[in-house]
């Protein structure tokens, strides 16, 4: 009897670190934004981004434990992750709860775009990680309705 499962490929292992870094500094941007967030709607707002804060946490813990299950080495130290994420760099100061609101829900939709673009190479390889993939789309998804919705006009 083998002592190894299944195990990430070179490439699957790549697509979920691509993931893993998104995820990583959304959170990161999301305190950003959370402590330097100010204007009307100010105390709403400031707890609105510590849930994206949360989810954006747990949602990068499960991603990099996930790698760890199927023996690929996540990477989420500072250097690599400002390296490699597709988000771009959150301005510095303060900013109006409006632009946050689209500060943060562009944000969002980069990391939902990273994992829609790697999302069929990891379903070719592992379908049961694809499943984790598709709540995290649905959750950001979700996070980014909530967040624009606030700047909405009808």
């Amino acid at each position: 009897m083998g002592t190894t499962g299944f195990q990430a490929s070179p490439e699957l292992s790549a697509a979920l670190q691509r993931v893993l870094v998104d995820l990583i500094e959304l959170a990161l941007q999301g305190k950003q934004a959370h402590w330097n967030v100010v204007g009307s709607n100010f105390r709403d707002l400031h707890l609105q981004l510590d849930e994206v804060v949360d989810f954006a946490r747990e949602a990068s813990d499960t991603v990099a434990e996930r790698m760890r299950a199927l023996d690929a080495v996540p990477d989420g130290r500072t250097g690599t992750v400002s390296a490699s994420t597709s988000l771009p760099q959150f301005p510095a100061y303060e900013h109006s709860t409006a632009e946050v609101v689209d500060l943060i829900t562009e944000r969002l939709y980069a990391a939902v775009g990273t994992i829609r673009a790697v999302h069929d190479t990891v379903d070719a390889q592992d379908p049961s990680t694809a499943d984790i993939l598709h709540q995290l789309i649905d959750g950001l998804e979700k996070l980014a309705w909530l967040l624009k919705s606030e700047n909405r006009k009808v």
